[in-house]
């Protein structure tokens, strides 16, 4: 059985609520029926080991970061993505997937920044830049040269509140756990125009597991 994340608790006690009520008024067929809906919501937080739990992942693969659907995969959109020249990979996660969110690429973070916002349907195009948010870079040296990586925690819909778990200076490895997005979201991976991107619209992808993207082989230095 997959582990339950701590940010479980507050909501399967809310969602325990009704058929706790239920047995206390001596309705215990409305009780047994009502005492689903607090496992629902545990399983919404589970939390599955993947391939990073096990074993380091190669330098040059960029990894899912979460469970879920691709919505778009190709040259980054206007407007969304971060300055410069990026392809992006974006990942519609609905309420049944599992929704902890794991780091696309290792290496040193270099940015964290939450930005407030609305609540549009995640699969929607104003939900990357007016939806509540969270934007994390990273960086790493391969042969010499710096990598950078960047990914986006959206709130859709459904999902009211991003869970970041990494801070500016933390070093963090490929399919690492970052945080998670409660109840149905969105994650944009942007990567620089080397990569190739491996996935295309309407793929399901698993996180720490699916290869979204990866740099051609680094030079053998002797």
């Amino acid at each position: 059985m997959p582990r339950i994340d701590r940010e479980a608790a507050p909501a399967t006690a809310v969602a325990a609520a009704p058929a706790a009520l239920a047995a206390l008024l001596r309705r215990p067929r409305t009780a047994a029926v009502l005492g689903l809906l607090p496992l629902a919501v545990a399983a919404f937080f589970r939390d599955p080991d993947r391939t990073p739990d096990r074993r380091s992942v190669p330098v040059d693969d960029i990894l899912s970061p979460a469970d879920g659907k691709v919505m778009s995969a190709g040259p980054a959109v206007g407007g969304v993505a971060p300055e410069g020249d990026w392809q992006q990979v974006s990942i519609f996660l609905s309420a049944f997937d599992v929704h902890i969110n794991r780091a696309p690429y290792g290496g040193r973070v270099t940015e964290v920044v939450e930005r407030p916002g609305a609540w549009h349907a995640a699969y929607t195009h104003e939900s990357a830049h007016l939806n509540e948010r969270a934007d994390i870079t990273v960086e790493r040296e391969v042969a010499g040269r710096v990598r950078r990586v960047h990914f986006r925690q959206i709130v859709g819909l459904m999902a009211r509140r991003v869970v970041t778990r990494v801070s500016v200076g933390d070093e963090i490895q490929t399919g690492t756990r970052i945080g998670l997005m409660k109840f149905g979201s969105r994650m944009d991976v942007f990567v620089p125009m080397e990569c190739d991107v491996l996935v295309r619209r309407g793929d399901r992808v698993l996180g720490g597991e699916t290869v979204i993207a990866r740099w051609h082989a680094s030079p053998v230095t002797s």
